[in-house]
């Protein structure tokens, strides 16, 4: 008999259970045995709609529950084995331990508070994000174990597709997020009748995607990027080694939205305003960071991602030395009737103050510290903070470097 096996059984016995454990053991130095998830969205642009099921391939009985925190305007159609109820805001699946599924459908479109679409679908193509084909959800499953996913994506006939996943040979992507229990599809995702333009940059594997006739200037962006990009790695060592970049034109968003791996920028938008600052580097320094404020703290985020997009412009030879200060003057300029920072969202005037008070901190960073370090440290320090960038965080990382 297995000498692993007698050892649990007469601890069992000690102890007084009436069974077996029932969860798999987790072995020291050893991956811990997964269950698979399978996500199926299959594009019907006829109805402005993805179905979607989610199948749990593997190891169903690994898998106590699942909560969906769908909203009822958008989800619907629910059909699954086992049992699903609603709880308030939230379905409750208990999936059967064999032939496990759910599906539902999406509708694609959101509109913003604007009127303007942050997620749109027409007869030749869509722009979405990928998080809108499956809501939130908590998992309750056995100790021990983890989850793996895919993803696969049926088109209509004649549809391509770019996200910022990378593809097995069977046509599904490969979805794997290391700071999820769970992995669902997140990130921005194009697909129809789309232009593509790839390559990779210092580790990165670049691609700009947008429907076709949009006016989206792929090659454009993609020289940019190869002008810029190595500067911004220099800054975050672990910047993202696969970059999705989409596009399109009217009646989208006329800004830009950054979202894990990948970022939205409206066909409209320059890569180089005319103050000399950059809503694209300043996106990218939202993936770098995958950053979310706290309390109070958004003009940090933002007054960080704003800075550091003139300072990878000017650092990249991008823009002068008499450009660079002509755009710190102009900024300091727009913010000057700003009298705190302290918002819950920051905006406009509100970031120029904030770009003005990070210039502030590193000439004293660089000052206290001989010129050892700057505030590129407290950058490289927030870049890797789990959960929310608050003010004390801030606080504690600019002191550090001093």
């Amino acid at each position: 008999m297995d000498r692993y096996f007698v050892a649990l059984l007469y601890v069992c016995v000690l102890c007084g259970c009436s069974s077996l454990p029932k969860t798999p053991p987790e072995v020291p130095g050893e991956e811990r045995p997964a269950f698979t998830l399978l996500y199926t969205a299959w594009i019907k642009p006829e109805q402005g709609i993805a179905t979607v099921k989610l199948r749990i391939s593997s190891h169903p009985e690994w898998v106590n529950w699942m909560r969906f925190y769908a909203e009822p305007e958008r989800h619907e159609n629910f059909l699954y084995s086992g049992e699903a109820q609603r709880e308030g805001d939230s379905l409750l699946w208990t999936p059967p331990a064999d032939d496990a599924w759910i599906q539902y459908d999406v509708k694609i479109e959101s509109r913003r508070s604007n009127g303007r679409y942050d997620g749109y679908m027409t007869q030749d193509w869509a722009l979405f994000r990928a998080d809108d084909l499956v809501p939130p959800v908590r998992t309750d499953f056995k100790d021990g174990t983890q989850s793996r996913a895919k993803l696969e994506v049926h088109l209509p006939e004649g549809w391509s597709i770019a996200t910022r996943y990378p593809r097995y040979t069977s046509g599904r992507y490969k979805i794997d997020d290391p700071d999820r229990l769970v992995d669902r599809p997140t990130g921005w995702v194009v697909m129809g009748k789309i232009g593509t333009r790839r390559e990779t940059i210092g580790g990165t594997k670049v691609t700009v995607a947008a429907p076709v006739d949009q006016g989206v200037k792929r090659m454009d962006m993609i020289a940019f990027l190869r002008w810029t990009l190595p500067t911004m790695q220099s800054l975050f060592p672990k910047f993202p080694d696969r970059l999705l970049i989409v596009s399109a034109d009217d009646p989208m968003w006329r800004g830009a939205l950054s979202a894990p791996n990948s970022l939205y920028l409206h066909a409209d938008r320059p890569m180089i305003s005319g103050n000399g600052t950059s809503t694209l580097i300043h996106e990218l320094v939202h993936v770098a960071m995958s950053a979310r404020s706290g309390p109070k703290a958004d003009w940090i985020v933002e007054g960080l991602a704003e800075y550091y997009s003139l300072e990878v412009l000017h650092r990249s030879g991008t823009l002068s030395t008499e450009r660079y200060e002509n755009a710190h003057e102009e900024l300091a300029e727009w913010g000057k009737e700003v009298d705190s920072l302290d918002v819950d969202r920051s905006h406009g005037p509100i970031t120029a103050k904030a770009v003005g008070r990070m210039r502030e901190i590193d000439a004293e960073i660089r000052e206290q510290s001989g010129g050892r370090r700057s505030l590129d440290d407290v950058l490289r320090s927030l870049a890797t903070t789990d959960g929310e960038i608050t003010r004390e965080a801030f606080a504690a990382a600019v002191e550090q470097a001093k």
